[in-house]
């Protein structure tokens, strides 16, 4: 029985890809292993979005090339695939001869026979089609409090500096059917939030006349369980008042909202391709806190954008100021090839990028720090991430797993539930007792 060892980079979409060709490969017979070193195959889903992701991708592959030429199994494959993959197909292969075979998007398919022709025991081979006859169920993901969900792949927007549309295509739903069977699984295997990801989850169901995004998180809420469920990357012209005032009813729905605007100068956002204005932002964000008391609002920016002035710079800082968002990132402008904003003069340089984005973090992060004091004394409902020796971390709706900051507990000052062993994905009730830039220090109650 042959073994796989799967190393994903990127973005929660690409997790997920990943977690469901895994599914797939195990019931064709295969073993999924932690180490490359015990595999008879080994994958990489590569990053191909800004210039430092297909670094790391590169980093990744040349890094597992060793394992290639120790131990004692000679047949070991290096499979490549994924977005980097899929830009720079034949580069890859040029500079890293090891590599023995690569992919692009979407050929799960393709991996899998290809794997399956390489499966050296015939036995093994036949108990992997009966496997894959049985019912597919989505995988337990041991030691994790949550699970991503892509809901759609590609993306139908003109961002002038993005390269999703060129990787993965037009923008297409996943069926509602597979996703809620999905959902099922994993409340079934103990997961306690579901985080809806795809590059434009407002647009799901687009294709469809009786079914978009309200339905499936309506028909996600009423999955018997304890669990919530997280939304990311709403596109900000697109946010509706019958969306706000559901997630505001619902309980199982985190009032939490991942809505990147990448800048907040009209100039620079119609160089983006972005829709929207600063003035509609504003309007935006004033109305998401009127509807949803206690929301928790997070946005990603873009510094360093061709032909951005100080001036627009600044605009951007006091936009910031003023909305005081509870989570902000800020990436500097990466030239991607085959992009329009590549072409666009006026480069910003890399210093003049770099300062801006440690100025605009500086900021946030005293703005973080002001947002966190004011949750000390309060308790407030969470959920265990991990426990590690007498540390345990915890996280609030307020912190997307991966992304934002946690509470850390420390097991001497866990209280009452001290006595009582803990586990991960449980709910817990925590107080909070101290503050820092991102991450605050609680105990249980």
């Amino acid at each position: 029985m042959s073994a796989v060892y799967l190393t994903t980079l990127g973005c929660p979409k690409n997790m997920v890809d990943s977690r469901h060709l895994l599914e797939a490969l195990i019931s064709e017979g295969f073993v999924a292993v932690e180490d490359p070193v015990d595999s008879d195959f080994i994958l990489v889903n590569t990053c191909g979005f800004i210039k430092d992701a297909k670094e790391e991708s590169i980093e990744e592959i040349l890094k597992l090339v060793r394992y290639k030429r120790r131990g004692s199994k000679k047949s070991r494959q290096l499979l490549v695939f994924g977005c980097l993959a899929q830009r720079y197909r034949d580069d890859l292969l040029t500079e890293i001869s090891e590599i023995d075979g690569i992919w692009g998007v979407g050929q799960e398919k393709e991996i899998i026979e290809y794997c399956k022709r390489l499966e050296e025991r015939v036995e093994t081979r036949k108990l992997g089609r009966l496997e894959g006859k049985k019912k597919k169920e989505a995988l337990p993901i041991p030691g994790t409090s949550f699970a991503y969900l892509k809901i759609a792949e590609g993306c139908d927007k003109k961002c002038t500096f993005c390269v999703i549309p060129s990787i993965r295509g037009e923008f297409r739903s996943t069926a509602h059917e597979s996703i809620l069977e999905e959902a099922r699984a994993h409340v079934r295997g103990g997961v306690k939030e579901l985080i809806l990801v795809a590059q434009d989850i407002l647009n799901y169901g687009k294709e469809w006349k009786d079914y978009d995004l309200l339905q499936l998180l309506r028909d996600l809420a009423a999955i018997e369980g304890n669990f919530w469920i997280r939304l990311l990357y709403l596109y900000p012209t697109e946010i509706t008042d019958e969306l706000l005032d559901f997630i505001e009813g619902e309980e199982k729905i985190c009032k939490y909202l991942d809505i990147p605007l990448q800048h907040s100068a009209d100039r620079v956002l119609r160089l983006m391709g972005r829709r929207g204005t600063r003035k509609e932002y504003t309007k935006l964000i004033r109305t998401i806190r009127r509807k949803i008391p206690g929301v928790t609002l997070r946005t990603t920016f873009i510094v360093g954008f061709p032909s951005e002035t100080e001036e627009d710079f600044s605009d951007l800082v006091d936009f910031i100021e003023e909305m005081r968002f509870d989570r902000l990132g800020v990436f500097t402008f990466s030239k991607e090839e085959g992009t329009p904003s590549a072409k666009l003069r006026e480069q910003v340089p890399e210093k003049v990028k770099r300062r801006r984005l440690d100025e605009i973090m500086t900021r946030q992060a005293a703005i973080s720090l002001e947002k966190n004091k004011e949750l000390v004394g309060k308790k407030l409902r969470a959920i265990v991430d991990e426990i590690d020796g007498d540390v345990v971390i915890v996280r609030l709706y307020s912190h997307a797993p991966e992304i934002d900051g946690v509470v850390i507990i420390e097991k001497s000052a866990a209280g009452a539930r001290h006595a009582v062993p803990l586990q991960v994905g449980e709910f817990v009730d925590v107080e909070i007792i101290d503050a820092y830039d991102y991450d605050l220090k609680g105990r249980l109650t």
